[in-house]
């Protein structure tokens, strides 16, 4: 297998809406050892190095029957399938009875062919992890009921929504439904109890079976299971298990990854604990809200933290990233995000403008058409990412904006990096993140450039300059930019002149 390069790429699937779409194509059931030789090359040849399944594990009848009846989550459904059919809601893949393969997706059997075609190319293969809950016909709940918090009579009927009664090889119990602390319980869930030592060790345990199936795992909602967490919601203070979990995991499997779904700033405390990549939820947020100057703080970090963020504009909690940022301004955002270091962590229907995310309930999405101007860009986007290597192995910095002249503040719209690879190859990204036409200018991080005549080629757009190198470090490069504009420049070294 290839080096693995310091900033990849992952491909979010939702493997179950997936399978279905080429199902309905093909006029058969379509399994992952059946997925065609072609769907798989496409995956290599956008550069992918990730491909994370989503959904994969076993679901059972209890989960599946509280996503049917409940009429506020079947109207969200409905408005998403019009045509909505009962086998569309196959229950959460979130609410996992075992951590063994759907038989509907082909099972492990499946899985292990999927993975080795993924690895013939260089691609690695990315499983749900989820730590903090089950669904409520898991077999613990009858075999090992203290693997889970329990609730007593008078908290079921002072918060019904966060309790439910099970039967259990050990009598009748009173367990509560697994929820973070700031929401009422999921359902179609039940709450792992980690402090019980019991269950952290069947968990670790859990986790080495995974990784016997997949490159890595993305852990669902983390943070939950961190001690200052835990006790916040349930009242008991655990031991930590991340820090021992992932060096159980990793003694079986020493290259096994880590992402971690986390909120609440505690992206560094998780990485502390040996998470190799965390979603960074803060700059999405601020790219949603337009907030500039917060977008260049945040970029401020050091690397030993950015390097390990997953960069995105969507995934299959948040809304899509077309009906978020509209056209031009989702340009110049993606630019922003995918052009900075750490995992690309790019979602299923996003290179297609696809504006409808579809509930983890749901085993079907919409037919939805293609935006071509979006799909063209992603296009542009993505060979540049799998082709450049300063991007995917270089040196990254944030260029400062400066003003253009005096009393034109609309440098503070702009975010700018450069990019320096292994040899030669420098690179410029700037984006005009305002909705007003903005001039600064960038000083270059390249003194090398000095005493040499440079070639400027915009490789998202047909924009091509000559400059003097020593010019563009010491003055800098001149940017007039419409609203939401980019540019992202490959300088090379010429004989012409300016």
């Amino acid at each position: 297998m290839a080096i693995a390069p310091r900033y990849p790429s992952l491909y979010q699937l939702n493997t179950r809406v997936w399978l279905r779409r080429l199902s309905r194509k093909r006029g058969k059931r379509v399994t992952l050892a059946e997925i065609d030789e072609a769907e798989i090359d496409a995956f290599a040849r956008q550069g992918f190095d990730w491909i994370w399944l989503l959904s994969v594990w076993r679901a059972g009848p209890a989960g599946r029957a509280v996503s049917r009846s409940r009429p506020e989550w079947r109207a969200e459904f409905r408005a998403v399938l019009p045509d909505l059919e009962e086998d569309d809601i196959c229950g959460s893949g979130f609410a996992i009875t075992a951590y063994t393969v759907s038989d509907e997706i082909g099972g492990d059997a499946a899985l292990a062919q999927f993975r080795e075609r993924l690895a013939q190319r260089d691609i690695k293969l990315m499983l749900d992890f989820v730590p903090n809950h089950t669904a409520p016909d898991h077999p613990w709940v009858k075999s090992s009921p203290d693997h889970y918090v329990q609730g007593s009579g008078e908290q079921l009927a002072g918060a019904p929504q966060n309790y439910m009664r099970v039967e259990t090889d050990r009598g009748p119990r009173i367990l509560a439904h697994g929820r973070d602390p700031n929401y009422p319980g999921w359902p179609d869930t039940l709450q792992l109890n980690y402090a019980n030592p019991e269950l952290q060790k069947a968990q670790i345990d859990e986790l080495i079976a995974i990784a016997g199936k997949c490159d890595g795992v993305r852990c669902d909602m983390a943070m939950l299971v961190l001690p200052e967490v835990f006790e916040r919601t349930w009242g008991v203070t655990p031991e930590p298990f991340w820090s021992k979990a992932m060096a159980a995991a990793r003694r079986a499997r020493p290259a096994f990854t880590f992402m971690a779904e986390v909120y609440w700033d505690l992206e560094w405390t998780l990485q502390q604990q040996g998470f190799d990549y965390c979603y960074d939820k803060r700059l999405y947020d601020r790219l949603q809200s337009s907030d500039v100057r917060s977008i260049r703080e945040h970029l401020q970090s050091g690397l030993d933290y950015q390097d390990k963020l997953a960069r995105f504009l969507e995934n299959h909690d948040e809304p899509r990233a077309a009906s978020t940022f509209q056209w031009p301004k989702h340009r110049a955002a993606a630019a922003i995000t995918f052009l900075s270091p750490g995992l690309r962590f790019f979602h299923q229907g996003q290179f297609e403008g696809a504006r409808v995310r579809v509930p983890v309930h749901l085993c079907r999405g919409p037919a939805e058409p293609t935006d071509q101007e979006l799909a063209a860009f992603y296009d542009k986007l993505l060979l540049i990412l799998k082709d450049t290597d300063a991007f995917r192995n270089g040196d990254w910095s944030q260029i400062d904006p400066l003003p253009a002249w005096p009393g034109n503040f609309s440098s503070e719209g702009f975010v700018s990096y450069a990019w320096a690879g292994k040899d030669e190859g420098r690179y410029v990204a700037v984006m005009n993140y305002a909705e007003n036409r903005g001039q600064c200018y960038l000083r270059l991080p390249f003194p090398e450039l000095q005493g040499r005549q440079l070639l400027l080629t915009d490789l998202m757009g047909s924009e091509v300059y000559y400059r003097d190198g020593g010019d563009l470090v010491h003055r800098g490069l001149y940017i007039d930019q419409a609203h939401w504009q980019i540019n992202v420049f490959e300088l090379r070294s010429t004989s012409m002149a300016a």
